[in-house]
């Protein structure tokens, strides 16, 4: 994707990491089976369910979402067509469709195989329903997030920039074996989760009576938590409104508290996708950072609206070329970026 971009370009950031993120769930979830006109639609039906998600959390009175206006008919049909989209991804491998090492795969080899029934049909739909609607957005905002905070603040961009020269020298390509020595594009990643966490705010229901903070909560309690307030919190992260990706730098621990960062939640409902979700990002920022610098375009910076997830939705930046020094000399250099249409490509190749 970004082999396309041209110095000077101003690039809708936040479509563009929604596309390579989309691009990527598609692939591990259905081998890149969907055509794009559909993955275009999924895009589109993604953004409708998550506003729609949000106000359903912070007004769960269900009546109101039953009278016919505009709003709550476009979440109906965007909700739907996901749902037709997954059924079609399922009848079409069931239908004799080559065997693929995909989690669709996984989940029909796992539902044939099992001897119980656990894993039913409606199992195998709504895991799929469920990665899609999680694995997109939030990694899609979290790179956006990266590009704009790096974008305000230079010397971490700088910093991201002096490692990934190293470690991807001659335009390699950010693979797996890199990520034991991105230890500062890490860092990037997981101060942006905790400046601007696209999940910053969950619910959980309480199992039994218990207290909080000297208030009776009754079983059955809905509770909800905040963890972008929890981030911002002072007694766990000094500073806790500058961008600092050094905090989580080896031998930094104490410019933060120990389990204070739950930007994917925390106990047995902890979201299942974080290791993936990191490994994602770094790549993806990596990739895209050794190629090109993002900077903002005159004027006042975009305001992030929370929905279910936050995080800046409409982040246009301009591109320009990298810079380095080798040997005591500047010049510019052109960072190889592999082609995406190449067959056996990655989710790595479409950023």
């Amino acid at each position: 994707m970004s082999a396309r971009w041209r110095a000077g370009q101003e690039v809708d950031v936040s479509a563009a990491m929604m596309t390579v993120t989309a691009r990527v769930m598609s692939r591990v979830l259905f081998s890149d089976s969907l055509d794009a006109a559909t993955h275009a639609e999924v895009r589109r039906c993604l953004a409708d369910v998550v506003r729609g998600l949000f106000l359903r959390t912070i007004v769960p009175v269900d009546a109101v979402f039953r009278i016919p206006i505009p709003a709550n008919l476009r979440y109906r049909r965007s909700v739907g067509r996901l749902h037709a989209i997954v059924d079609a991804a399922v009848t079409e491998r069931r239908g004799g469709g080559a065997h693929r090492d995909d989690l669709l795969g996984t989940l029909l080899a796992a539902a044939a195989s099992d001897e119980d029934g656990a894993v039913t049909d409606r199992e195998v739909h709504d895991q799929l329903i469920t990665l899609l609607l999680t694995g997109v957005e939030t990694t899609a905002l979290c790179l956006a997030s990266a590009f704009d905070l790096l974008a305000r603040h230079p010397e971490a961009e700088r910093a991201l920039h002096a490692e990934l020269d190293t470690v991807l020298a001659d335009g390699r390509r950010p693979g797996a074996e890199h990520l034991p020595r991105l230890g500062h594009t890490r860092a990037v990643v997981t101060e942006t989760l905790r400046h601007s966490p696209p999940g910053w705010l969950f619910t959980r229901v309480t199992t039994r009576d218990t207290e909080l903070a000297g208030r009776r909560l009754p079983r059955g309690t809905t509770v909800l938590y905040s963890p972008y307030l929890l981030h911002h919190d002072p007694e766990s992260f000094p500073e806790p409104e500058r961008f600092l990706p050094e905090r989580w730098l080896p031998g930094r621990a104490a410019a933060r508290r120990e389990h204070a960062l739950v930007p994917f939640a925390a106990g047995s409902r902890k979201c299942l996708g974080d290791g993936f979700a990191m490994t994602e990002a770094v790549l993806a920022l990596a990739a895209v950072a050794a190629r090109w610098r993002l900077t903002h375009r005159p004027g006042p910076a975009p305001r992030s609206r929370p929905a279910v997830t936050l995080g800046p939705r409409a982040l246009r930046m301009t591109c320009v070329p990298r810079t380095q020094r080798r040997a005591g000399a500047a010049h510019r250099t052109t960072l190889r970026v592999p082609d995406s249409r190449r067959a056996g490509g990655n989710g790595v190749d479409d950023a």
